[in-house]
């Protein structure tokens, strides 16, 4: 059975990273499985991408690839079945995101002030938000769905897949827009991006409109706007 490779980092160091981290808890609950790999960068001070990106270069052929934030709880015992099974149908999974895209979006999701309801027409999905595992699930639609944009808190991808179509995390985004950037790549590069339903808790909702978020979207929206089809 192809491995699965959990990639991510933390500025929290080894010892700190197991004992307290959401996601070290979990995957020290995930023992039992053969085919699960942590590779985490501790201590970490580079932004996402580099680390993303080194992990597809340095993860053996047929890898799976699991790109998830250090405070997110894997509540799904059986998570590797769910990444096997999603990427029979996609080429980069997540756990919720957005159907469309519009002019300028700066986030996957986009609410709707005037229909409370519509975001289940747009959007797909589902993550639990809260500082325990098990807590009150943020439904966004059905899943599994195609989408054209993906949450970053959770990625799946082929390494094969991902290295045969140059689809690479852009290193210029050190956090903010790295997942929308990707999602777009990936796009553009003939891969389907789509949710499946697999249970994780967040403990983070974001981090927006400071300067960091805010510079970061004037990158991600300059980048795209020549680019062929974009919106």
């Amino acid at each position: 059975m192809n491995p699965l490779f959990v990639v991510s980092a933390t500025r929290l160091s080894a010892e700190q990273f197991w004992r307290e981290s959401a996601l070290g808890r979990s995957l020290e609950r995930l023992r039992f499985s053969p085919h699960i790999n942590p590779m985490i960068a501790f201590s970490n001070g580079l932004g996402l991408p580099t680390i993303y990106n080194r992990a597809i270069h340095a993860a053996p052929a047929g890898s799976l690839l699991l790109f998830i934030h250090d405070d997110a709880w894997i509540e799904d015992a059986f998570i590797y079945q769910r990444i096997v099974e999603g990427l029979s149908r996609f080429d980069v999974l997540g756990v919720a995101g957005g159907r469309m895209r519009s002019q300028n979006q700066s986030s996957w999701y986009v609410a709707n002030p005037a229909s409370p309801s519509s975001h289940l027409e747009g959007h797909s999905g589902g993550v639990a938000h809260g500082q325990f595992p098990f807590s009150p699930v943020d439904s966004y639609g059905p899943t599994p769905m195609a989408c054209d944009l993906l949450d970053g808190v959770l990625l799946a991808a082929r390494r094969d897949v991902l290295i045969e179509k140059k689809a690479f995390f852009d290193e210029r985004f050190q956090f903010h827009f790295y997942d929308l950037d990707f999602c777009r790549t990936a796009k553009s590069s003939g891969l389907q991006p789509g949710t499946w339903p697999i249970s994780i808790t967040h403990q983070g909702r974001g981090n927006w409109n400071n300067p960091e978020w805010r510079s970061a979207l004037q990158s991600y929206l300059s980048k795209w706007a020549a680019h062929p089809g974009a919106l």
